[in-house]
């Protein structure tokens, strides 16, 4: 019984010694940000060792993206609440400077743009932040999320030390960084570290221009530690000095790891962009990858002792703003291409790989420290809004600015719209007059796709390298009209200052090229959108003219929930609910649903408008699941 007792004392030693290592390692790696409030604020996040350290202290990044601007403002928190549920540590998110300085002069950092209480909010939440602020963030956005009024100057050299361009960024930053100067780790906020421009390796343009960006942030008053973010392959050229250089990849192998340690050894290993899926392009599938796939990649990362970030929720790209890729050749993205096959949802639902995450970060973090997981929002299949008004799209030019008359034709950003700082998004009506028929050539000048009418009658499509078309013959003089679409400015390579839109050149009849055009901007903004209500909008006939505006009503009983818009029966354009550009659709999918977050209704009535270019049933239906469309694997 004496030896029992003895060997059952020290079983319990040993137990309660290996319970206070293991709970040591747990506390000094790996606690929760939330505990780590009250540490002294002299060092911030350090790279001088092969380990990261925050104040002194060994710290490991386990980081997600959530974009503030693709996420509702009124679903900030709950998205952010998900991401802490799930043992993530730090935030990660872009600057888009094209929607915070959308006109020269113009700055806008509100509401749903109100970087100041978003980053606030992680902080409130216990949760980290690397803040990037561009000036160029590709995040699947139009130019990179550059504003299109940069390319009115002819001689724009983008993502360069050219003159033009470093005295926009500079003008951008000395609004935007005093914002964030506060909100540093070493000032008490949640900002542990800054990257410096984004994948700048694969652009390499200008070897100054690094150093002019990392420059221009410090002398601001960044003072956290920077960093950098390339593929394995344009690490070097990506890096500035200064700096600590991480990676972007989807798979781990030992070519990734071998380029980042030749360019810097002995210092911390982070990949700052590990891709859990991949965007959509219209008229291919969407893409996904397997979720085994996923936590198998993240668990290599960290086996590794690597920090990894990665798009933990996508949100979506409302509107006009997705991007395009432009090799093999030009493809536009679909809006909800930012969803990314993320563990949380476009619509903030918990996915198989969410869980699949949570279980694996639960064995690197105690189980008990996850905060609960936040109830899920509920989601309805409304009543179909049956549209019972039309708007000619020719009755609607009059409610847009005063038309230019021009010679030759103008690219939409030349265009003397919106204070003269040109035109984003949307589209652009160009009209003349001709007196014949015959071979109509774009010469490839249409960017990036083109109905086109003869008096007010389809007759054919211009696409890109689509570029003849047949014009049938008539009496006297005629009305030729080219509604050309800004289907999205390329977001990534080397071509980023060819992104004009519109027509860029000429078009020729018969050889000739045509002049003498009247041009209407039609970038469907809310106040031209809020402006047709005083259009003349006829009750809904048996064969509506294309394109044209169709209104509906969608009745919301209570409180308005979550849900997802359907056109089956329509062909191609956008879905405007209470004036607010939802996105674009288009039959040929993926993607066959917008999702329509519940912030975004009234209870009551609600306005929807579907601008249609060639064909509807006119009727919109509201689902309560997404429709993504036919996936395929990521290989």
């Amino acid at each position: 019984m004496v030896v029992l007792r003895i060997r059952t004392v020290h079983r319990r030693k040993y137990a309660l010694i290996c319970l206070c290592v293991v709970g040591f390692f747990m506390y000094r790696y790996l606690r929760p940000a939330v505990a780590r409030r009250s540490m002294s604020r002299n060092v911030g996040l350090s790279a001088n060792t092969s380990q990261f350290t925050l104040e002194g202290e060994p710290f490991y990044i386990i980081g997600g993206s959530i974009h503030y601007f693709r996420v509702p403002r009124a679903y900030w928190r709950d998205r952010l609440m998900k991401m802490k549920a799930c043992g993530i540590n730090t935030l990660t998110t872009y600057v888009p400077w094209s929607l915070h300085q959308p006109e020269r002069g113009i700055f806008n950092f509100n509401t749903q743009l109100d970087l100041v209480a978003y980053i606030s909010l992680a902080a409130e939440l216990g949760l980290w932040v690397i803040l990037r602020p561009g000036p160029y963030v590709s995040a699947e956005l139009d130019l990179g999320g550059l504003p299109s009024w940069l390319l009115q100057d002819g001689s724009m050299r983008l993502r360069t030390t050219y003159s033009g361009f470093t005295q926009a960024v500079n003008t951008f930053f000395d609004k935007l960084i005093p914002k964030v100067v506060p909100l540093q780790f070493k000032k008490g906020g949640p900002i542990i570290a800054v990257q410096v421009e984004n994948e700048y390796g694969s652009y390499d343009q200008d070897q100054s221009y690094m150093l002019f960006i990392k420059e221009a942030l410090q002398s601001r008053g960044i003072s956290e530690l920077l960093i950098t973010s390339d593929r394995h392959n344009t690490l070097k050229s990506g890096g500035v000095d200064g700096a600590i250089r991480t990676l972007k990849l989807q798979k781990v192998n030992q070519r990734d790891m071998l380029a980042l340690n030749a360019v810097q050894p002995n210092s911390p290993a982070m990949v700052m962009d590990y891709w859990t899926g991949w965007f959509d392009v219209w008229g291919e599938l969407h893409h996904v990858l397997p979720p085994e796939d996923m936590v198998s990649t993240l668990r290599k990362i960290m086996r590794r002792g690597m920090s990894v970030t990665y798009m933990f929720h996508g949100g979506s790209s409302f509107g006009f703003l997705s991007g395009a890729l432009p090799d093999p050749s030009y493809r536009a993205l679909v809006p909800v291409m930012v969803d990314y096959d993320a563990p949380l949802s476009e619509s903030g639902e918990y996915t198989q790989k969410y869980h699949l995450l949570r279980d694996l970060l639960s064995r690197y973090i105690a189980v008990s420290n996850f905060p609960d997981m936040p109830a899920l929002h509920y989601r309805e299949a409304y009543e179909p809004a049956i549209t019972y008004q039309h708007l000619s799209l020719w009755d609607a030019l009059s409610f847009t600015e005063e038309p230019f008359k021009s010679a030759r034709p103008v690219n939409m950003e030349n265009l003397p719209v919106n204070n003269k700082n040109g035109q984003s998004y949307g589209y652009t009506l160009y009209e003349t007059t001709i007196t014949s028929g015959g071979l109509l050539k774009s010469g490839d000048n249409v960017r990036d796709r083109a109905l086109v009418f003869v008096d007010r009658t389809y007759i054919g499509l211009f696409k890109r390298h689509s570029v003849e078309l047949a014009v049938p013959d008539g009496k006297g003089h005629r009305t030729l009209s080219l509604l050309v679409e800004n289907c999205g400015r390329v977001h990534q390579g080397k071509d980023l200052d060819k992104q004009h839109k519109g027509l860029v050149g000429d078009i020729l009849l018969n050889n000739i090229p045509l002049r003498d055009f009247t041009i209407y901007s039609l970038d469907m903004k809310p106040s031209f959108m809020d402006s047709l209500y005083q259009a003349p909008w006829k009750t809904l006939p048996e064969n509506p003219s294309f394109p044209g505006f169709f209104m509906g009503r969608l009745f919301v009983y209570g409180y308005p929930s979550d849900t997802f818009v359907k056109l089956p029966g329509w062909s191609k354009g956008v879905v405007f609910i209470n004036g607010l550009n939802l996105g674009r659709y288009w039959s040929i999918g993926p993607q066959q649903t917008l999702y329509l977050p519940g912030p975004f209704l009234n209870s009551g009535i609600n306005q929807v408008i579907v601008f249609e270019e060639q064909e509807g049933d006119f009727t919109v239906h509201f689902e309560d699941e997404p429709d993504l469309g036919m996936a395929a694997d990521i290989q």
